[in-house]
């Protein structure tokens, strides 16, 4: 076989979202956005001798951390893109962040639980006025963080909804699969940020107004809970990516019934993600008249999402 008709036969493995790019952008402006409001805090609550601007300030910093896990993912897939050490590409980056960034969340949870424990004992005086404006203050960033990943998350979805009409499957249910868990997570640590915001300020307000010091702890211990059921929900998601779970039901009773025409029986069928919306499928297909396995291959052709196929072919022992 000469070279340049090898050529034709080999492919890339490009497995990142459709939105890679802009996703990507947006994240690293909620990373600046982030950073300048940790400082800001931190310089401030130093001046100000307040612990709840220092605290919060640092608190921001660990979400700075998280955020900045998912904008170096999606500029790692980016740059290894053709590398062909990844076998199967660097779609599943994202995952990698997103699992990590979970463990963040996860340790957060822990430390705001543990925070809201100790002052329940040991009551600690709040300066209100200033404790609420630092919350309002942190919540105006997070509100314009979520704004920025929330919009193409938004889009996302309804892509993914009319996408599918023409075709003989549709994944309403099963868009966790066609997520992009990296965006998802940093998302997430907004939101996260946001509702302990929120949930600051209730609590302060209400602690002012009653004197029940103990009310500021105690929606800390529901906020930590709120967390850590998030924290659970990215782990479960991304590392369903990461264990290449069987990626989408449908898709492969699709495949099955599309590759099952006469004498062909489908006897192994391997569907997993290997990126945001990509997936992989190996086939091996037994019968009485095997075909060339690109007549296989065509009978799966504009299935969405179906990204790297791979065919096998045996003939019927009997």
């Amino acid at each position: 076989m000469h070279s340049h008709s090898i050529e034709q036969w080999t492919h890339d493995h490009a497995f990142l979202g459709e939105k890679h790019d802009e996703n990507e952008r947006r994240t690293w402006f909620v990373v600046v956005l982030t950073l300048v409001m940790m400082v800001g805090e931190i310089v401030a609550g130093s001046l100000f001798g307040s612990m709840a601007l220092l605290a919060d300030g640092w608190h921001m910093g660990t979400h700075a951390a998280a955020l900045g896990i998912a904008a170096f993912a999606y500029r790692f897939a980016r740059r290894h893109l053709g590398n062909a050490h990844f076998t199967f590409g660097t779609g599943k980056f994202g995952d990698l962040a997103a699992f990590a960034s979970a463990i963040i969340l996860g340790l957060i949870a822990i430390e705001i639980a543990y925070e809201s424990v100790l002052r329940l004992i040991n009551p600690v005086p709040i300066v209100y006025g200033e404790a609420m404006l630092v919350a309002a203050l942190g919540l105006c960033v997070n509100l314009a963080s979520a704004w920025l990943l929330r919009d193409s998350h938004d889009h996302h979805h309804h892509g993914h909804e009319h996408g599918h009409a023409h075709d003989d499957h549709d994944h309403h249910g099963h868009h966790h699969h066609r997520h992009d868990n990296n965006l998802r997570a940093a998302y997430v640590h907004v939101m996260t940020d946001a509702a302990t915001s929120v949930l600051a300020i209730a609590a302060l307000a209400v602690a002012m107004v009653s004197g029940w010091v103990w009310a500021d702890p105690a929606v800390g211990l529901i906020g930590s809970a709120v967390i850590a059921s998030w924290a659970f929900g990215l782990v479960k998601s991304s590392g369903a990516v990461l264990l290449d779970v069987r990626a989408d039901e449908k898709l492969e009773r699709v495949i099955r019934a599309r590759m099952e025409v006469g004498e062909d029986r489908v006897t192994d069928l391997h569907l997993w993600q290997v990126g945001p919306g990509h997936c992989a499928v190996l086939l091996s297909v037994v019968s009485d008249k095997p075909k060339q396995p690109a007549v296989y291959k065509r009978r799966l052709a504009g299935l969405k999402g179906l990204s790297h196929v791979t065919v096998e072919v045996e003939t019927c022992p009997h």
